[in-house]
């Protein structure tokens, strides 16, 4: 069962059990397939393989037909200025999505890495950090997907948790799954970045 990550010395420390972490890494996975970039063929050459991938273009309708997880984890850098939003989008969405990807696998890494005697997950500063970017992704998703949009509809599903033994028979399990994960890695990232907080 999962302990509340803590600054011992150099490490930041907690504990997660295999399920939980394979509950975490499945996660991670999932929001990775959303960004990841497609493959671009290389030359060899870097300048020649970077020059290929700027000025990509974006259809506004392609755009603004993509699954909504996508638009909140790529969003529009204009949004009142359609033309400009399409040129930051040419200049910087395989960047972003290369950043993206490259956080939620090493990310995955530390969970599936080596732990210490009863599931102890013991990383370094840039470590915990990782984990806690990447979560934020997977949270970002997870809320897109809950349709949270306000503090009051994250107060409301809060409030439902809470109520779990009420709810009714025409509750939807999958929606429960989703607010139970959710509020999970909601408080392992603000776990690990209380431990991170200088004292």
């Amino acid at each position: 069962m999962a302990e509340a990550f803590r600054r011992r010395g150099d490490l930041i420390v907690g504990v997660l059990d295999e399920t939980e972490r394979s509950v975490m890494v499945e996660l991670l996975r999932q929001t990775r397939e959303l960004v990841e970039p497609d493959e671009t063929e290389t030359t060899g050459d870097p300048f020649t393989d970077l020059m290929a991938t700027l000025g990509d273009s974006y259809d506004p309708a392609e755009v603004a037909d993509r699954d909504p997880v996508v638009r909140r984890l790529l969003p529009d850098g204009h949004r009142d200025d359609p033309e400009a939003a399409a040129e930051f989008r040419a200049a910087t969405e395989r960047n972003l999505r290369e950043q993206k990807t490259r956080k939620l696998t090493a990310a995955i890494e530390v969970l599936e890495g080596p732990v210490a005697r009863r599931d102890r997950l013991e990383l370094t500063d840039e470590q915990a950090i990782t984990v806690m970017m990447a979560l934020a992704d997977v949270r970002l998703a997870m809320g897109e997907r809950l349709e949270l949009r306000t503090d009051e509809d994250s107060e409301r599903l809060h409030r439902d948790l809470e109520d779990l033994e009420v709810l009714d028979e025409d509750a939807d399990p999958h929606r429960i799954t989703l607010s139970l994960y959710y509020d999970f890695l909601t408080w392992v990232q603000e776990s690990i970045a209380l431990a991170l907080m200088p004292r």
